[in-house]
């Protein structure tokens, strides 16, 4: 991972993506198994999630725990990495929520725009 004099590009760099935020989020409170974050984060796709997993894995923001049994069982969870990046998460989502009605309407405005073409 390159390193950058800016930290927020460091932590983007390490978070960027759809996915990794929405990830971690759905982490927050329990292990999740890989077909529950498969539903949970509809509709990502089982190579994207896969991918993000990994990255994310590499990253030391969640452990992979692989269970014995048949059918064969993974678990992911947060690290202490990873836990430590919920306060952003926590003020991300009180974000929203305090401008839900404007982000509505631009998200409206964008898709009106979208088919207008």
């Amino acid at each position: 991972m390159t390193v950058f004099s800016n930290p927020v590009a460091t932590a983007l760099q390490l978070m960027g993506g759809k996915w990794k935020i929405a990830i971690l989020y759905n982490l927050r409170n329990d292990a999740v198994r890989f077909g529950e974050l498969k539903r949970r984060l509809a509709p990502i796709t089982q190579q994207m999630l896969t991918k993000q997993l990994r990255e994310l894995e590499s990253d030391r923001l969640i452990n992979r725990q692989v269970f014995e049994v048949i059918p064969p069982r993974v678990d992911y969870s947060l690290t202490d990495l990873g836990r430590s990046f919920m306060p952003v998460i926590n003020a991300l989502c009180q974000w929203s929520k305090d401008n839900q009605e404007v982000l509505l309407a631009i998200a409206q405005q964008s898709a009106s725009e979208d088919t207008s073409v």
